[in-house]
């Protein structure tokens, strides 16, 4: 179920205009053209086109935690054979759901639900997704601190050696300096749109909210100086020529867990890392060229971490939803997948 076969091939100037919207999701064509060594006009044109398509999608979301306390849990589930579609399909649809990916290994699904208020609402939310049809096994997980948070996991396509600051500020999420207080109605209404499109323009915004665009502006700029936004820039990692991304769920010392996590936080492949309740666990999510650099990464870095005890793995097939915004490719892949696997079978017959 690899989107290799859905993602048409990209040049390498395509890679580069997204590998700059992952750093930088509202940049101007101008200077997505400098990082990318073309023409502004070639640069607007082709980065156009990968939005058209749903290659790369750039959404801004409040950040986590910016409208109140929340409580994260991660959560693994086994479907009834069959289901995991359906079951996946329904998490989407749930906006308590940030992530939903299908996974090879002992589970069928990953989640991260996110609850307002704390865990002790958390029941209810729990009665609701775990009645989904073909739900047959849920754990969860929660998640007690978030190391690293990134979006830009392409910059290793050039710059191999390319890491964080040795700054644990650097890379460390930073503190949460928004509250509720930040957003009224035209703020939430503002950032509804951007979250469908988080390129346009703010005099587009303005015209669809009946809003002046200057007033626009310098609500947006508020927003984002008080941390209260996140820009998600998502792209399928084959269309950046990856084809490993994988979900770690490491077991550390006790001890070695802030140390551990600081030496990871630094690679440019892992995208996330948070420590868990169970087991002083690390999740980590990587993103990786192949199952070869796979192997070497396993090998050469984390088998040779201090307090590594050890890890449970999980391949992603395909991720759905991610910053709560779904994926504008999943079901076309999905789809894709199924016409050929039909096509097999009539083959075979």
């Amino acid at each position: 179920m690899s989107s290799a076969a859905l993602v048409r091939d990209v040049s390498d100037l395509d890679r580069r205009i997204v590998v700059a919207l992952q750093q930088d999701g509202r940049a101007s064509w101008t200077s997505i053209a400098e990082f990318a060594g073309a023409s502004v006009s070639t640069v607007t044109r082709r980065g156009q086109q990968l939005l058209a398509e749903g290659i790369v999608r750039v959404g801004i979301v409040p950040t986590l935690g910016s409208e109140g306390h929340v409580e994260t849990f991660f959560v693994r589930i086994n479907c009834t054979p069959g289901s995991q579609l359906g079951v996946a399909e329904a998490l989407i649809g749930s906006p308590y759901v940030r992530f939903v990916t299908l996974v090879t290994g002992k589970f069928d699904v990953f989640a991260e639900v996110v609850i307002p208020g704390g865990a002790a609402h958390y029941a209810h939310v729990l009665s609701d997704l775990q009645a989904i049809p073909g739900v047959e096994r849920w754990r969860s997980d929660l998640v007690v601190h978030t190391y690293k948070v990134s979006f830009d996991w392409g910059r290793q396509l050039y710059d191999t050696h390319a890491e964080a600051a040795s700054d644990p500020q650097s890379y460390m999420p930073a503190p949460n300096t928004c509250d509720p207080s930040h957003f009224d109605d035209a703020d939430r209404a503002i950032v509804r749109e951007l979250s469908e499109n988080g390129r346009a323009s703010f005099l587009s915004i303005a015209a669809k909210l009946d809003m002046n665009e200057s007033s626009v502006r310098r609500r947006y700029d508020r927003m984002r100086a008080a941390g209260c936004l996140t820009t998600v820039t998502m792209v399928p990692a084959s269309a950046l020529g990856m084809s490993a991304e994988t979900l770690l769920m490491l077991r550390v010392e006790p001890s070695r867990l802030a140390s551990v996590a600081k030496t990871l936080s630094q690679h440019v492949s892992v995208r996330f890392l948070a420590a868990a309740l169970e087991e002083n666990s690390l999740y980590c999510e990587i993103i990786l060229p192949s199952t070869e650099t796979l192997h070497d990464f396993l090998t050469g870095t984390i088998a040779h971490l201090k307090g590594v005890r050890g890890w449970n793995a999980a391949m992603e097939l395909v991720f759905m939803k991610r910053g709560f915004i779904e994926t504008p490719w999943w079901r076309a892949q999905v789809a894709s997948a199924e016409a050929a696997g039909a096509a097999g079978a009539v083959g075979a017959s």
